[in-house]
């Protein structure tokens, strides 16, 4: 029987290993450009013909409470140090249900982190502190 509970939880996985569970996932698609050109019929009439053009991707964000593992910025850590081959990393974003049992899996191809973004701190406020990463990649596929 299916898990019916609507909560889940996206992993994100550097080089096969768990980086961390992250409860907010964006940027998961990828489009691809549409050219378009004139072209005239036998008739003489011009009419608009379209035709695929490159792939992009979107880059995707993950959102968490924040916590005291400091992988996500000891990975961000590399490219502000200028290391981008070195950071540059294959992964996967993993949809888990309420089980922890793997619905979805998303692979990308040499991602990195353009963006880490910590916590805004406000003693009067009962928001939990989250951090937000985003990686810029090169592809995306459903695996």
């Amino acid at each position: 029987m299916p898990d019916l509970t609507p909560t889940f939880i996206f992993v994100l996985e550097i080089d096969s290993v768990e980086m961390g569970s992250f409860r907010k996932c964006a940027g998961i698609e990828s489009e691809t450009e549409t050219i378009e050109y004139k072209e005239a019929t036998k008739e003489g009439r011009m009419i608009i013909r379209k035709v695929p053009g490159a792939m992009k991707w979107s880059d995707i964000t993950l959102e968490r409470r924040i916590d005291e593992t400091t992988s996500l910025w000891e990975w961000r850590k590399q490219v502000i140090e200028g290391d981008i081959d070195g950071a540059r990393r294959n992964g996967a974003i993993v949809c888990k249900n309420s089980k922890q049992e793997e619905v979805a899996r998303w692979e990308f191809t040499s991602g990195w982190p353009s963006k880490w973004t910590g916590a805004d701190f406000d003693a009067g406020s009962n928001d939990i502190a989250t951090e937000k990463v985003v990686i810029t990649h090169e592809g995306l596929v459903r695996a």
